[in-house]
């Protein structure tokens, strides 16, 4: 098997730099498609309360005065108007600079076609960078801490989320016959009572979709299981106790490999609908 040859400078910064547009392409594309999508939703708010306004004036004509509520409607529709407009208008296109410090506007297609031609670029350059397996493996070992604590990090997340949602749920779930105790007969507190019935089915619902405790639970596990292979590998104990240091640089990362990959068959396990997944087991 032949090695590749080193890798000289010249390409590697040629590589960072194809990388480095990529990353900028990418966050150009985005911010075009978030103020869109605010001019959108201020264009939608605004017809919204155009036909709400509509609306009540109809039901409520010859019974109330609605001219002041009317004028401030209004005003907020024309505000949210002009701002959507503006926002659709200004990101349509956006400037960039070339390599030859030249200015010039861009479309959101054009863009996506830069990043094709990008990534494209990057492909031919990392295919003319390749280094020596060994490189790679102490590459990637040295990048496991990182992956561990992003792992980590999610689960915490994840716990959060579950833990927020449990403690709505259970103060919640404690109002109901607080409050339907504090108000006999029900009036006033029928809204409360019929708000407070809702929340406790949202969280509950939303609980039982995302399934928050089961992903913290599965990440954890395998950013443990990582951790127990990097600890291993570092004071060269079984399985990682051969002489021979590639070796054990080729068996962790298959370990690693193969439990990140048992780790994304969980999580997509999860993401199937209840049915789906009593279906597999």
């Amino acid at each position: 098997m032949t090695q590749p040859s080193p890798v000289s400078d010249d390409n590697m910064h040629a590589l960072i730099a194809s990388r480095r547009s990529i990353v900028e392409l990418k966050s150009d594309i985005a911010r075009l498609r978030r103020g869109t999508y605010a001019g959108v939703f201020a264009l939608a708010c605004a017809l919204t309360l155009l036909v709400s306004l509509v609306i009540v004036t109809v039901r409520t004509w010859g019974e109330r005065d609605m001219g002041l509520a009317n004028g401030l409607g209004l005003l907020v529709i024309l505000v949210l108007a002009i701002t959507g407009g503006l926002l659709v208008g200004d990101n349509r296109n956006v400037t960039v600079t070339d390599e030859s410090d030249t200015r010039k506007s861009l479309s959101i297609s054009d863009l996506r076609f830069n990043l094709e031609v990008a990534e494209d670029q990057r492909l031919r350059l990392a295919a003319s960078t390749a280094r020596p397996v060994h490189e790679r493996r102490y590459a990637y070992c040295d990048a496991i801490p990182a992956e561990i604590e992003r792992l980590q990090t999610e689960a915490l997340r994840y716990r959060r989320w579950h833990n927020g949602f449990q403690w709505l749920l259970i103060l919640c779930s404690a109002a109901i016959p607080a409050v339907a105790a504090l108000y006999d007969p029900p009036q006033p507190g029928k809204g409360l009572l019929i708000g407070l019935g809702a929340a406790v089915s949202v969280i509950t619902s939303a609980m039982g979709y995302y399934k928050f405790r089961e992903r913290s639970f599965n990440l954890h596990q395998t950013a443990d299981s990582i951790a127990q292979h990097l600890s291993a590998l570092d004071l060269s104990i079984a399985p990682y106790g051969d002489v021979d240091e590639a070796q054990n640089l080729m068996r962790f990362a298959e370990a690693v490999e193969l439990l990140r990959d048992e780790q994304r068959k969980r999580e997509q396990q999860l993401d199937q609908p209840h049915q789906a997944q009593q279906g597999t087991v």
